[in-house]
């Protein structure tokens, strides 16, 4: 079963609305990155709370030296994350179309 064209207009309208904005997660990640706001931006709520956690854990043993540890892993990780942004843009955005494509199947195009 196939979509019709005015249904798939709609759909890529709906995608364009829906989808999150490279700039705004690059934002994100400039000022808030190491405590994984452009996670929690990109629906990634999982990671994003492993670097809030790591960060905070990091600030509050970096008296004893093991935070300063921390502190590079979320570094690192925060630094590959700026590379990975734009993949995370666009796999939400399929997300939201494999999802509005479905439902377009369900209710017939």
């Amino acid at each position: 079963m196939t979509v019709s064209t005015e249904k798939q207009i709609l759909i890529e309208q709906r995608v364009t609305n829906e989808a999150k904005s490279i700039g705004a997660a690059y934002l994100l990640w400039f000022f808030v990155g190491c405590l994984g706001g452009h996670r929690f931006y990109l629906g990634r709520k999982g990671s994003g709370l492993a670097m809030l956690l790591l960060t905070v854990v990091g600030f509050v043993t970096s008296f004893i030296g093991v935070g300063l540890f921390l502190f590079l892993i979320v570094g690192i990780w925060a630094l590959v994350d700026a590379f990975l942004i734009p993949g995370m843009v666009s796999e939400h955005k399929n997300k939201i179309r494999n999802e509005l494509l479905q439902q377009a199947m369900l209710t017939g195009a």
